[in-house]
């Protein structure tokens, strides 16, 4: 089997066009990984399901390719997607949900029509915690009824944390080389940042959200999970754009490429605010990791403006519940074969297998459920919408940027301030504590300012080199 470990886009697209190696091959090769350590050895349970089609659409891209046809860069490269993904092929799409193992979707997601058409190998879906987390108080991150616990490649007794935990394993373990997340609040962010990969949240509006399995249309996006900030950017490239169904990306200013960003002095002249908002939450080998990292940026040239503080901003909880119910409904409504055509559906087949589907409980659909309109109209809901927008945006991380002019503010670890206002951010690796649990750095931005925070990242990553490949 070829060494498939910590490949990169680049490196991969040049074995391509240079006959070293072939989509196909690529495909098997990654299969072989994941039996070998997803489904044996350590069992990282990362991938829930493999498309029987993989090879066969590999080796069409391998005929395009002898035909000097190229689709895009990343023709004939193999990705995984969450499993809350649409795809319409033989795989199932239900966020690792056993009342949903029978959608077989009648449409593909935007996203995954964009990765078709770029000619990416979709190989498989990918284990998540159970309805994006969405489901009970109490579950515990990277655990679904349909898939069971997904496990960190670096600490089998750490945390995987957020819901697109799969995709983060898979890709931290080179069992794939691309992967796609979705976030409603930290989901790609977090996971990434616990399992050692690069995550970028796009702005709200920058990825269609249709086709996907939602939460909320307030916080909901997809976006990249990858090894390094070159390949999310490359991978953003084929995602983005315009979708008539999903009013939230009309008229958007994009650019061309978002590669072209990607500049080793892409710190140098920056402004960064230093978020320790937050550092009670952390060891002090985590915070010396967080020091290092803000003295690497320092020294690519960056200006450092201290203690911008930005303590935990919460979404309030009204928000996600009163749009869940409506959406969830909308979203299984499109599939008349499904047995589950509503939320109370869904509920009624979780109460009729217990002993499979209820380990951690189904309290927050009950609350959905019973204690929701349905319709949005609620005033509760609708007062404090406007009031979580108005303090996340305008009046928090919007404000704290201005006041303090920065082109970018940097949160150790985790942040839940980009999800909830909808701007972007991306994490990047920056260490490991002594119980080999990585670490990462997020780097938060403006609306639409991926172009500053991709060469940001990329400039950091390139004086750094933090990550490291977890030992299987």
């Amino acid at each position: 089997m070829f060494n498939m470990e910590e490949l990169t886009v680049a490196e991969i697209s040049r074995m391509l066009a240079a006959g070293e190696i072939s989509s196909r091959q690529l495909v098997l090769n990654y299969m072989e990984r994941i039996a070998l350590y997803d489904k044996s050895g350590p069992k990282l349970n990362s991938v829930l399901e493999l498309n029987p089609d993989a090879v066969y659409i590999a080796e069409a891209m391998d005929r395009e390719r002898a035909k000097g046809k190229l689709r895009s860069p990343l023709h004939g490269i193999p990705i995984l997607i969450k499993d809350n993904i649409n795809t319409h092929d033989k795989m199932r799409t239900s966020a690792g949900s056993i009342a949903l193992d029978d959608n077989f979707a009648p449409y593909d997601a935007w996203i995954v029509k964009k990765l078709r058409e770029a000619g990416l190998v979709i190989m498989g879906k990918t284990n998540m915690t159970e309805l994006a987390n969405y489901m009970s108080y109490t579950m515990r991150n990277g655990y679904s009824s349909r898939g069971g616990q997904v496990i960190n490649p670096y600490n089998p007794e750490g945390d995987v944390w957020g819901s697109s935990s799969g995709s983060a394993v898979a890709m931290s373990a080179n069992l794939c080389a691309l992967a796609i997340g979705t976030e409603t609040d930290g989901s790609i962010i977090w996971p990434s940042h616990m399992n050692g990969t690069v995550g970028l949240k796009p702005s709200r509006g920058l990825v269609s959200r249709t086709g996907i399995i939602p939460i909320c249309t307030a916080q909901d996006t997809a976006g990249p999970m990858t090894r390094t900030v070159a390949d999310a950017a490359a991978l953003l490239n084929i995602i983005v754009g315009e979708d008539p169904e999903d009013p939230s990306t009309w008229c958007r200013d994009i650019p061309e490429d978002y590669t072209a960003y990607l500049d080793k002095d892409g710190l140098k002249g920056l402004r960064l605010g230093i978020n320790r908002g937050y550092y009670d939450d952390f060891s002090q080998e985590q915070k010396d990791i967080a020091e290092r990292a803000y003295k690497a940026m320092a020294d690519c040239g960056a200006e450092l403006v201290q203690d911008v503080n930005l303590p935990h901003l919460r979404s309030d909880a009204s928000v996600l519940l009163y749009e869940f119910k409506m959406c969830l409904n909308a979203y299984l409504s499109s599939n008349p074969h499904l047995r589950c055509r509503s939320l109370k559906d869904m509920i009624d087949y979780y109460g009729a297998h217990p002993q499979e589907g209820l380990k951690y409980g189904m309290s927050i659909l009950l609350d959905a459920q019973y204690n929701t309109s349905g319709n949005c109209t609620d005033p509760k809901y609708i007062l404090d919408k406007a009031k979580c927008q108005r303090e996340a945006q305008e009046e928090g991380l919007l404000k704290l940027m201005d006041d303090n002019a920065l082109d970018v503010l940097i949160c150790p670890g985790i942040t839940d301030c980009s999800p909830i206002s909808g701007y972007p951010s991306i994490i990047v690796p920056a260490g490991y504590s002594s119980d080999n649990m990585p670490f990462g750095i997020t780097f938060v931005g403006r609306p639409f300012s991926e172009p500053t925070l991709i060469a940001a990242a990329y400039a950091f990553e390139q004086a750094t080199h933090a990550r490291k490949a977890p030992k299987l």
